[in-house]
């Protein structure tokens, strides 16, 4: 075979040799259903914890609870049995598939390994891998991770290279498609009084060259425009997406990644750490991570990658070391209540006598009579008596204003009497009753409601109110009218506010509102004898801020303990990070096994071993679920493995 056909010949050959062992990789794949999967990360301890540098001592001196000293040590028994000092090589991997992961401040780390074998690796090929979160009843997508192989990663550079070179093609100036030489030489030949305009740098505006040569600038443009060339340049831009398409096969995406490495040369197994951090929700107790993915060859899915067995993470929190203990509250039960409100019945100047039609008296005398049928219906209370007091404005005498509150509180109470003098008739006629209000019949029943009508001649206080906060008064009248609040004469201060340029206004706008009616209901409790009563009950907020703490909703539990200052307030402190207000309450009580355990805790995150194994030997001493919670805290677990706490006894040197 000549040199020649071997130059032609030797690249097919590479070509259908590379075809080939594509084909047989990705046959690989499928019929071995190879996938990635999913390891948990090596433990370590939280990085939201940080303790400084504290000095580990290889030894710790405590008091257990008697008193005595102990000694704690990294220590394991040798082939002679004795105690040695031990350090422990921590794996690489972990098997397990699940793990207990501490919340702290509402969230949560969820930390894994993506594990993509060596033969799922392909120079042409991307890897797609898709973690999926399952919380609760939800899905979420996590960020993706692309594994892209160095030779897809030069086809798609190439893409966009031709793509660049097309985009480059396009005329963005239309003077490109102007035929300039032809357009020189017809004028340079016919119009030389144009053609010095070539050189001539002098401005002339359009106007005045269409003027002088019959011809506008852009008639002379569009007329030795190559039109050809401009529609095939606007189809150019009409397929820049459709050419996009062609020559990008595989865009390279830049957002919503957690990873996009290149890889140049495959050797082994890869191993990517994927740290989500996820907000705590309540009633949410653990979550689930799934891995699936696809392998792409030349932007087209080539292998859907199996999903991955699921790793699932326990999520502990120190809401479920709260005290569900209830707590109640004394409360004072008194025997007589009492209530009030006010309305505005319009009487005729000078006259007591009502008028139920004027005005808006149906609707405030209206009020007035549903709150007398809402109490005498009441099944708790008893209505004793009601005080009405009628208010006068302070035009006319203080004598006469007298006069006329007293009469109108009168009629007011003659009024309301016999309105429910009316009900309580129809009431029996209903049930057909048919007696007269007699004594007999009142003693049968109750006593009456006594109606005590009282007198404010002129509401002064109501109306020193009314002026400071109306916006309409100047405030050189408000001033002087302060002034005149001190004279005691009613008539005279009166007299002298007809002075100022403001009174018309007080007259006509605020002095209709000083012409109140009060009502004020005394009432007592329906069967109590004693003027007070003394009880327990559930304490509502305190149960309502331990609810929140459950639910881990810290903000809100915290608001509504922090005044308790007992250890459920301190969980809320400890679990918002605010550690030396939770220390200052545990301090101050009783020495319990939950207090010892959140105080172990408290000094484990400020480092102070010494305190904390000791607090924490005390709560197991007394409690020994707290040898098993410990594992589910960082700060605990971290002395556990630190100083091999809660072996058995033969195991370590005490």
């Amino acid at each position: 075979m000549n040199t020649a056909c071997q130059r032609y010949l030797l690249p097919a050959f590479l070509l259908l040799a590379s075809a080939c062992a594509q084909t047989s990789h990705i046959r690989q794949l499928r019929e071995g259903q190879v996938t990635a999967q999913l390891s948990l990360s090596e433990e370590r301890e939280l990085p939201t914890l940080d303790v400084g540098t504290p000095v580990h001592r290889d030894t710790l001196v405590v008091e257990d609870p008697e008193g005595r000293e102990v000694i704690i040590m990294k220590a394991v028994k040798d082939d002679n049995g004795e105690m040695v000092a031990h350090e422990t090589l921590e794996a690489a991997k972990v098997t397990a598939r699940f793990r207990n992961v501490a919340e702290r401040g509402g969230s949560v780390d969820l930390r894994f390994q993506i594990l993509v074998p060596e033969k799922m690796q392909d120079s042409d090929w991307q890897l797609c891998f898709y973690p999926d979160l399952f919380v609760l009843e939800d899905s979420i997508r996590l960020e993706p991770v692309l594994i892209t192989g160095s030779g897809y990663r030069k086809a798609q550079l190439k893409g966009y290279e031709q793509y660049r070179r097309f985009l480059e093609s396009i005329a963005a100036d239309s003077l490109h498609f102007v035929d300039h030489r032809q357009l020189e030489n017809f004028l340079r030949r016919n119009i030389p009084s144009i053609y010095r305009f070539r050189t001539d740098s002098s401005y002339v505006s359009d106007e005045a060259f269409t003027s002088a040569f019959g011809i506008t600038e852009q008639r002379a443009l569009e007329h030795y425009t190559n039109r050809l060339r401009v529609r095939l340049n606007r189809m150019k831009v009409e397929r820049k997406e459709e050419v996009f398409r062609q020559y990008v096969k595989a865009p390279i995406v830049s957002e919503g990644l957690r990873l996009d490495t290149v890889i140049h040369q495959i050797g082994g197994d890869i191993a990517y750490e994927y740290v989500q951090s996820i907000r705590v929700r309540p009633k949410m107790r653990k979550a689930s991570i799934v891995l699936g993915g696809e392998v792409l060859q030349d932007g087209q899915v080539i292998y859907k990658v199996p999903a991955s067995e699921p790793l699932t993470f326990y999520i502990s929190s120190l809401s479920s070391l709260t005290d569900n203990r209830v707590r109640y509250k004394t409360k004072v039960i008194s025997r007589t209540v009492q209530a009030n409100t006010a309305c505005y019945i319009e009487f005729e100047q000078g006259r007591a006598d009502i008028r139920e039609s004027q005005g808006n008296n149906p609707v405030e005398m209206g009020r007035i009579k549903e709150n007398l049928v809402s109490l005498v219906e009441d099944k708790v209370f008893d209505l004793d008596s009601i005080v009405i007091t009628a208010s006068c404005s302070p035009e006319g005498t203080w004598e006469s204003n007298r006069k006329l509150s007293v009469q109108r509180s009168q009629s007011v109470s003659r009024h309301y009497q016999a309105f429910l003098k009316r009900r309580e008739d129809s009431l029996r006629r209903s049930q057909g009753i048919i007696l007269s209000m007699d004594d007999t019949y009142r003693k049968a029943k109750k006593e009456p409601i006594r109606f005590l009508p009282h007198y404010d001649a002129e509401n002064w206080v109501m109306l020193d109110a009314l002026v400071q906060k109306d916006s309409t008064i100047r405030e050189a009248d408000k001033d002087r009218y302060n002034e005149l609040k001190d004279i005691t004469d009613p008539d005279l201060r009166e007299k002298k506010l007809q002075e100022l340029s403001c009174y018309r206004y007080l007259r006509e706008n605020l002095y209709p509102r000083l012409r109140t009616v009060r009502f004020d209901f005394h009432l007592h409790r329906k069967g109590m004898v004693k003027d007070t009563v003394h009880t327990t009950e559930v304490d509502s907020t305190y149960l309502e801020g331990v609810s929140a703490l459950k639910e881990r909703e810290y903000e809100k539990a915290l608001s509504l303990l922090r005044e308790y200052k007992d250890y459920n307030t301190a969980i809320a402190y400890v679990s918002l990070d605010y550690n030396a207000s939770a220390m200052a309450i545990l301090e101050e009580l009783e020495k319990t096994p939950q207090v010892n355990y959140m105080m172990a805790l408290l000094y484990a995150r400020k480092g102070d071993d010494q305190n904390a194994v000791q607090s924490y030997l005390h709560a197991c001493h007394e409690d020994r679920s707290y040898v098993f919670r410990g594992n589910l805290d960082p700060e605990i677990n971290t002395l556990i493995q630190r100083y091999g706490l809660n072996q058995e006894k033969e195991d370590v040197n005490y």
